[in-house]
């Protein structure tokens, strides 16, 4: 942002991906990434493809990405399942947080695969209060 003015200044992104963090956080504290998704196949910012286990980051950038998720999640206290969404850019093999969504996504599925964590069956559980450690 330019001091006093109206105007933003960003920097370009290209050859970059949509990755995404799934996240399982309890009301104690504990919070655990359960792997994520390449959702940089998009027509008007629409997701249309949603890859698993995501490839486009190194695993140890992707190591970094799960345990900023985390670090987020226990900082802001969150309680939910969620998903943390990243820009990575592959040229030079950093991340970039875009948003927390505090809700499963209607592509959780594709986590679930990878995972075989049953997420609305998880969340329902982190609701009535059950700790991660116990689910």
């Amino acid at each position: 942002e330019v001091p006093g003015s109206p105007i933003f200044i960003m920097k370009l992104s290209s050859k970059s991906r949509h990755l995404e963090v799934q996240l399982l956080a309890d009301e104690y504290g504990d919070a655990v990434a359960l792997n994520g998704r390449d959702c940089s196949v998009q027509r008007r910012h629409q997701k249309i493809i949603e890859e698993g286990p995501p490839v486009a980051a190194s695993p140890d950038v992707w190591d970094e990405m799960e345990k900023a998720a985390v670090a987020l999640a226990k900082a802001v206290g969150y309680a939910n399942a969620g998903t943390v969404e990243y820009l990575y850019s592959e040229p030079d093999q950093k991340f970039y947080f875009l948003e927390l969504n505090p809700r499963l996504q209607v592509e959780h599925p594709v986590t679930e695969m990878i995972t075989r964590v049953n997420l609305p069956a998880a969340q329902l559980q982190v609701a009535m209060g059950i700790p991660l450690h116990h689910i």
